[in-house]
Order: C-alpha cells, then structure tokens, then sequence
C-alpha cells in the first residue's frame, strides 16, 4: 500500500505534469467502488481545470477550478500511470484523460481503489502534523497495542502497515505494546522516530525514483522485510499478525504492558 513518503512523491509528480491543464474526459471502467455515478463525475469535472494536487493522509486530492475535489485512495494495490492516445494498462479503474493528450489510468487487479467526489474533510491529524502533546495525550486514552492505534487512522493519518513497523523499529517499541503504558519520554522519542523513517524514506525513493507515480522497491526498510530473516543491522526479524497486519519487529523492541 503507498504510504506518506510514496504519496507525497506521486502527489509532486502528478502535479508536475497536470496543475493548470483542463480535464477533457473522465472514465470509469469499474464503479463498485465508486459513491456517486460516472454521469455526475463528468459533469463535475469535465473540461475543469485541475488547480491544484495535494496528499491528504493516505489519499490523493485533486483540486479543480471550479471548487469541486476529486479524491483518490489506492488502496492495498491501486497504481497509476501515465499514457498517451489509447491506454493499454490491465485493470483500470479511471481513465483521465487531459486537454494536451495527457492521459492518466488508475488499475487495481483487486478492484478496491476508491474514488470519491468532494468527501466531507477528516478531523484526525495528519502523521506529519502531529505535536508531542496530542500523541501523548492520544495515547493515554486508549489500551489498545500501539501498532494498531497507529495504522487504524483514528490517532493519526497515513502510516501503514509497513512503515508503522519502521517507526516501532526505531523508537525501540514493541508492536505488541499498551498505548497507554508507554512512558512520556518514550512516546518523545516515537514522535521523532515517526518524522524521521516517514521523512528519511521519501528522500530515498525521490533519489532512486524522482519520476515516480507508481510505489517502488522498499528494499531500504529496515525490519519491515517480508523475505528477509534479519535486518538490516543484523538481527533477527521476528514475525507475528496484529489485527490481521503481518508485523515484523526484533526482540530488542521493548514491551509495554
């Protein structure tokens, strides 16, 4: 699933190529998804200009001209990508296609990318918004296991499951920790674990792929190494499901309980 550092890329690159070019048309292939019909997505959007691209938590928000929002989350494995004249891409969700011949296709084999016109805004905090102060008070409030208040979206926005097991790594907490057993200066230290592996990655995936719109190789994580037995320090990746989000961590990471 593209998280904070892939989508933050997507969103500059996508706007690269789109801000300030009309939408000439819009096309839904698959609609099971989809919250109002393809007839009121057209005439909303098209032959408006797109003003603007922006990430919000783990979804892509594009503003037009005339006010109307067109939101996209990708889900677990929608990707996007560029075509000119007719797209050939398998799977395809949406089609945009803009008024220089700029076409962009948006495919899911699983059919569950959801696009979503003028979504009413969500109050929860952005991962890169957060203060020290709201996620130890957060946290306090709930007993739940830390990894799971940290990728559900109630807490915050735009960690997932990959990267709230870097963070975890890095903050030296277990994923199987109590929220509100976790000593305020731990919780310090996860709050900068949290800008620092979301901020770090993202500037190795625009040196390796400053072009990119679709999610790339994460072969530089850390713990999260599905098809690894150690890190990449060298110790070993313990494995183990946390509401139904395959974890990797190290024994090292302290539990709170």
């Amino acid at each position: 699933m593209p998280e904070i550092p892939d989508l933050n890329i997507f969103s500059r690159n996508l706007a690269k190529r789109l801000e300030g070019k009309k939408l000439s048309l819009i096309t839904i292939l698959i609609n099971r998804q989809l919250k109002v019909s393809e007839a009121v997505l057209k005439e909303t959007l098209e032959d408006q200009t797109l003003t603007a691209i922006k990430r919000i938590g783990k979804e892509l928000k594009f503003e037009f001209q005339n006010g109307h929002v067109l939101v996209i989350h990708l889900m677990l494995h929608g990707t996007m990508y560029w075509y000119e004249g007719k797209n050939e891409n398998r799977f395809t969700i949406a089609e945009m296609l803009f008024a220089d011949g700029t076409g962009l296709a948006i495919t899911d084999w699983q059919k569950a990318v959801m696009l979503k016109l003028d979504p009413e805004p969500v109050a929860v905090p952005d991962a890169l918004d957060i203060q020290p102060d709201y996620l130890k008070k957060a946290l306090k409030n709930t007993s739940r296991n830390i990894k799971t208040v940290l990728t559900e979206g109630k807490t915050v926005q735009g960690i997932g499951n990959a990267y709230v097991d870097e963070i975890l790594y890095a903050a030296k907490i277990s994923p199987f920790s109590a929220a509100d057993k976790i000593p305020e200066d731990r919780i310090e230290v996860l709050f900068k674990a949290i800008g620092t592996v979301l901020t770090d990655a993202e500037n190795h995936i625009s040196q390796n792929f400053p072009d990119t719109i679709t999610e790339k190789e994460r072969d530089f994580l850390k713990v999260h190494r599905p098809k690894q037995k150690l890190t990449l320090a060298g110790e070993e990746i313990l494995k183990a499901e946390i509401d139904k989000r395959k974890t990797y961590y190290t024994a090292e990471q302290e539990l709170f309980e």
